[in-house]
């Protein structure tokens, strides 16, 4: 369920699995398309969804955006005996709402960002419920801050202030049955729409895997003291969590800690990720889904970069209607180009959406992916695209 990159991509790494009979989406996109069957039910539309599921012998369904999953279509699903990789609406609650994660990572003794009873420079403001992205805002400065109390208001939720943490951003995502997890490759994503990290929040620039001096050890041991306490606590609580349990960690000089925890596949690092796993992801998302994660997915040793290509306005605005050319040219090259807001019209594809697509390339280190994903950017073109020209050069750097 869902219809942007992350759909995409997993869409394109589950159509792989010689266990797939039929890939169905609900409701899809252009490039969804080319792998399956896509239907016009939305995502948050849990009857609709029932019904189709049960029209046609669905054996698993998996949920994308964070939307539907807070909104509880897995419950629906589940409650008519339809698999479900994709958490309860209570276990969501961890993405769904700030304050209660704070407080299940407080009862579950995990490192966080320590909350603040007052907002002053330097903090971090973040709208308490769902907000595609955008609710978090970064205050170094008396205006940031003003600006940043007036936006995340805007979004109708309470507010949570926190300390201000620095460090070497990661992104942990661990599949879950409701009592064991295993990690996938950690990635790392870019979150401001600007070169350097500047302007506001986005819902991701770009990603890259895998991330330097975070190696399996290192792994190993971020799911073990972050989401394996979150997902006894969760279960204690009487809502054990099912389905991706995606952990935003800050490596600060003091030790790791959670920025948040959210409850789906996180867009743009599945598009990086995905393309690296050695092992069958249907069999692994089927095994969470039935009660038993098994041991887990392996990484190759190639590296992904992902570049997001946005509207010009983007994130104040989206595009629609206009006409983009080249990606057959990017993907003749060897690219992976997962659509993330388009449509086609009149037999040709157009922008719709926000972020319009996620070029990714492999390579055997973060150097080489890096020069693939941009020499296949620079083969799509619509008016006005936007992008960030530094995804991952601060990784590409760092390992020589």
């Amino acid at each position: 369920m869902g219809s942007g990159g992350r759909e995409h991509a997993l869409a394109w790494k589950l159509a792989q699995s010689d266990r797939c009979e039929e890939l169905h989406a609900a409701p899809g996109n252009p490039g969804i398309a080319s792998l399956g069957r896509c239907h016009p039910i939305h995502a948050e539309d849990g009857e609709g969804l029932l019904a189709f599921c049960g029209n046609n012998d669905i054996d698993l369904a998996v949920i994308g955006p964070d939307a539907p999953v807070v909104a509880g279509v897995g419950d629906q699903l589940r409650h008519a005996g339809i698999a479900v990789f994709g958490p309860s609406a209570d276990a969501a609650r961890i993405e769904g709402s700030k304050t209660f994660a704070k407080d299940v990572m407080d009862a579950a003794g995990v490192p966080t960002a320590e909350r603040l009873p007052v907002a002053r420079v330097p903090c971090v403001v973040k709208a308490d419920g769902l907000a595609a992205g955008k609710g978090v805002f970064v205050c170094t400065t008396q205006a940031e801050l003003d600006e940043g109390l007036r936006a995340a208001a805007a979004l109708g939720d309470s507010l949570v202030i926190e300390e201000l943490l620095e460090g070497e951003e990661v992104s942990l995502f661990a599949i879950c049955d409701g009592r064991n997890a295993v990690a996938l490759a950690p990635a790392q994503d870019f979150k401001r729409v600007g070169d350097g990290d500047v302007g506001p929040n986005t819902g991701g620039m770009g990603s890259y895997s895998p991330v330097p001096g975070v190696g399996d050890a290192e792994t190993q041991e971020l799911l073990e003291t972050m989401h394996k306490p979150v997902l006894a606590e969760l279960a204690r609580r009487g809502s054990p969590f099912v389905g991706l349990l995606y952990g935003g960690l800050m490596l600060t000089p003091d030790g790791p800690r959670v920025l948040e925890f959210n409850a789906r596949f996180g867009d743009p690092e599945t598009q990086s990720i995905l393309p690296r796993l050695d092992g069958d992801l249907l069999e692994a998302l089927h095994g969470a889904a039935t009660g038993d994660v098994g041991d887990g997915i392996g990484a190759g040793p190639d590296a992904a970069v992902t570049v997001v290509i946005a509207a010009p306005d983007y994130p104040q605005a989206g595009d629609t209607g206009t006409p983009i050319e080249g990606v057959e040219n990017a993907e003749a090259d060897g690219a992976l180009v997962f659509h993330a807001g388009t449509a086609v019209r009149d037999g040709g594809l157009v922008t719709n959406g926000g972020r319009i697509l996620n070029v990714t390339a492999t390579g055997k280190d973060v150097s080489g992916a890096r020069a693939k994903a941009y020499a296949a950017v620079d083969k799509i073109s619509f008016p006005g695209m936007r992008y960030r020209t530094d995804i991952a050069a601060r990784a590409e750097a760092r390992v020589g």
